[in-house]
């Protein structure tokens, strides 16, 4: 059961970087739950509480973090070389992710790479609620992670092949069977405001923090046969200023001090301007977060040596491993066959985990013990009332742990699920949970209480389900970014720029959001679209001139959420640079027409 479950000032930037039940005739699939033949392979036996399915759905082990579903990757099934829905273990799995994917044929760009970017700046005053967008918004209910993404080499995972680092021999075709084993590296970071980071969105009340995730898919080709017990292992670790983790990193040995912040964990303030890197080295890959506001630097290497693990799919067991990239360029076709997104080297913003609410009720509470690791927080919530879902209105929920039966579950648009049971894989939200009250509340994490506050209630949408099916959630409200004192300012990047110093020269844009909507025929395309039904905005990628470091002339800078007055130059039709469904792979992910790169082709504009 489940609840076991990234001129002057221009040149000095460069330097600086240089530095089921599914909808509408879809195809729908049942993953195996049974256990891959073969035999043990004398590896590091799991923990009962670990992240061998970074979903929660494992039919075998329970979640150290119950909440991690929206910040798996997003899988896809891939069946008779057509791509569909990912059922794990029967649920739904799939979320909202808009991305800038960048292309190149240049060498190294697809193991070597930087950005520059400034962290958002929430609002001065506290967030508050209300109906149609008039609250005071912070970053971390818009997004629980932006993230840059990369294809990683994982001959355990699907296909279950070997795999070339850094070499463009992986054809990452979703219809070839000899294709390399393909994970996929998210660096994720997460914003202040909504701790602890076990059951909720932040790792600080304050301060930004951020972390190396890999994740992998435990299937054969075709989808033949799955591992219930280990089907998304994800490997977790924040970027620590000694480049150690704070707790172990392997799906396997995954505890309470993998997920809590230490002394030694890289804390980034809002508004900080940062050098981002993400390079293969002999151990491993390793990413680097340099503040060039404050002067410090956190890294992670994802190697054996620091407890990263690759997973047996026959038993789940793991093995020291070094994870290298996949790839050499980063071409167009260079992708991870199993990921809903096309990436690829992208630049991401997570969607669709948070409401506010007037009110939480139906408590669910979140308690557990496993090899020395403990940890409590009993004033965890099912359902959203008030604020977004209406004056006097309750929200979804509550679901019985029991039976997987749920109350008040709505659709696509706001309308009744066709059923009450949210075990049966339908695009339906369910719950409201996690939820968490607004002010104090007790929280014990390894035997040391504290005292949690939250500035409003909210709930996050990812327990029951992974995300805001509904659509009706503080992603899909026009608080986001567009230049008001109510509403945070927006991450802007700068890159990136490959091992050489140069930037990318092509892109696309895309969002797998369509294969989360009820109304979207995956093999067709119709009804995939963006905005969602129910959605009342839909944010969207920029591009505007701005002065980074506050002097010298402005530069052209990436950034995400609405237009800002005064800043933005171009908004590539706002929704409509994600493009059409791409049914020749996925119709579930929107792209647009690859395009050259406007932030360095004069696309900038004024």
């Amino acid at each position: 059961m489940r609840f076991g479950r990234r001129s002057t000032g221009f040149r000095l930037l460069i330097v600086f970087a240089s530095l089921v039940l599914v909808a509408a005739g879809t195809l729908s699939v049942q993953v195996l739950q049974t256990h891959a033949a073969g035999q043990s392979s004398s590896g590091v036996a799991p923990n009962g509480l670990n992240e061998l399915d970074c979903n929660g759905w494992s039919t075998k082990y329970r979640s150290v973090r119950p909440d991690m579903g929206g910040l798996c990757t997003d899988p896809i099934a891939v069946l008779n070389g057509k791509a569909t829905r990912f059922l794990d273990n029967g649920w739904y799995v799939g979320h909202d992710e808009p991305s800038v994917k960048f292309i190149s044929s240049a060498s190294g760009s697809g193991n070597n790479m930087s950005y520059f970017m400034q962290l958002a700046v929430d609002p001065k005053a506290a967030p508050t609620i209300g109906p149609n967008g008039t609250t005071v918004s912070d970053y971390a209910e818009l997004s629980p992670a932006p993230w840059f993404g990369l294809p990683i080499c994982d001959a355990k995972s699907y296909p279950q092949n070997p795999c070339t680092p850094d070499s463009d021999s992986n054809s990452g075709e979703i219809s070839n069977p000899n294709d390399a084993g393909s994970a996929f590296m998210e660096l994720q970071f997460y914003p202040p405001g909504y701790t602890p980071f076990i059951d909720a969105p932040s790792c600080d009340a304050t301060h930004y923090c951020a972390a190396l995730t890999i994740d992998s898919l435990e299937c054969t080709f075709g989808f033949a046969t799955c591992n219930g017990a280990c089907i998304e292992p994800v490997n977790f670790a924040y970027l620590q200023r000694d480049g150690k983790p704070a707790g172990p990193p392997s799906p396997q040995l995954t505890d309470v001090d993998t997920f809590t912040p230490n002394n030694q964990t890289l804390m980034m303030n809002q508004g900080d301007k940062l050098l981002v890197s993400i390079k293969d080295t002999r151990n491993g890959l390793k990413t680097t977060v340099v503040d060039l506001t404050t002067g410090q630097a956190g890294f992670m290497v994802a190697s054996a040596a620091n407890g990263f693990m690759n997973t047996n799919i026959a038993d789940c067991t793991g093995t020291p491993f070094n994870f290298h990239p996949e790839y050499n360029t980063a071409q167009q076709q260079n992708q991870v066959p199993w990921a809903a997104l096309e990436g690829g080297v992208l630049m991401q913003d997570e969607l669709g985990h948070f409401e506010p609410c007037s009110s939480v009720t139906n408590q669910l509470g979140f308690t557990f013990s496993n090899n020395g690791q403990s940890f409590s927080d009993p004033q965890m919530y099912q359902t959203c009332n008030g604020s977004f879902e209406g004056p006097s209105s309750t929200g979804e929920g509550p679901c019985s742990l029991a039976t997987f039966t749920c109350q008040n579950a709505t659709t696509e648009g706001g309308g009744p699920c066709p059923t009450d049971n949210a075990a049966t894989g339908a695009l339906c939200e369910f719950s409201d949970a996690s939820c968490f009250p607004a002010g104090p509340r007790p929280v014990t994490s390894n035997g040391k209480a504290e005292t949690i506050t939250w500035p409003i209630a909210g709930c996050e949408d990812n327990f029951f389900q992974n995300g805001d099916l509904d659509f009706d959630g503080s992603s899909y409200i026009a608080d986001w970014p567009d230049g008001s004192p109510n509403h945070p300012s927006p991450f802007r990047y700068l890159g990136p720029f490959d091992a050489h110093g140069q930037p990318y020269p092509s892109i696309q844009f895309e969002t797998d959001l369509a294969g989360s909507e009820s109304f979207c025929n995956t093999a067709t395309g119709a009804g995939c679209t963006a905005p969602p039904v129910g959605a009342a905005f839909y944010p969207f990628w920029t591009l505007g001139k701005h002065q980074p470091f506050g002097f010298g002339p402005k530069v052209c800078l990436w950034a995400f959420g609405n237009t800002i007055p005064g800043e933005t130059t171009q908004s590539f039709g706002g929704d409509a640079q994600y493009g059409t469904p791409d049914v020749a792979r996925y119709g579930g992910t929107l792209t647009s027409p690859v395009m050259a790169n406007p932030q360095f082709s004069g696309g900038c504009g004024r």
